[in-house]
């Protein structure tokens, strides 16, 4: 199996602060604006308290968010299918403006209860979010813990289908 691996360390020309991509094995790529994501936002998370993964620490407390589900959005840009069955081995790279990345799989998103709490955040407690308050954050509500996919400044989501 193999996977070419992005570029995580350096921005795509699409990562404009404030913005989110879709690339990769899309039919439409999509650059959406944190106001752009707002008009998609009608999903909703509780909130929670944000622990270090590796040491259990309490980070701070993080309010209810909405916004759009990350899957919605990689249905909007729509997913190449050119083998039967590829969407099955796609993987979906969510990659922070510092390099941070988290992955998940085409499974998790649309096949478990994972995909319907993993949403793309543009508001807190009610109230619209900017860059410096780390927007858009991508939030994963189904993790048993959720520090590690909790990724603030989103820059962007690359889709790739996995060969083997």
């Amino acid at each position: 199996m193999s996977l070419a691996t992005p570029r995580l360390d350096n921005p795509s020309p699409l990562a404009i602060d404030g913005m989110l991509a879709v690339t990769g094995a899309v039919i439409r790529p999509l650059a959406l604006s944190v106001d752009e994501l707002r008009g998609f936002a009608c999903a909703h998370a509780d909130g929670f308290d944000l622990r270090c993964y590796t040491s259990g620490r309490f980070i701070r407390q993080v309010g209810n968010y909405r916004g759009v589900l990350l899957k919605e959005l990689i249905d909007k840009a729509g997913l190449r299918n050119e083998k039967p069955g590829d969407f099955k081995r796609t993987v979906f790279i969510a990659v922070a403006h510092d390099g941070y990345a988290v992955t998940f799989s085409w499974h998790e998103l649309f096949n478990t209860p994972v995909g319907e709490r993993a949403l793309v955040a543009c508001e807190c407690d009610g109230k619209p979010l900017s860059s410096d308050d780390g927007a858009p954050i991508l939030f994963s509500g189904g993790d048993i813990v959720p520090a590690p996919r909790h990724v603030k400044r989103l820059a962007r989501v690359v889709v790739q289908v996995l060969s083997v």
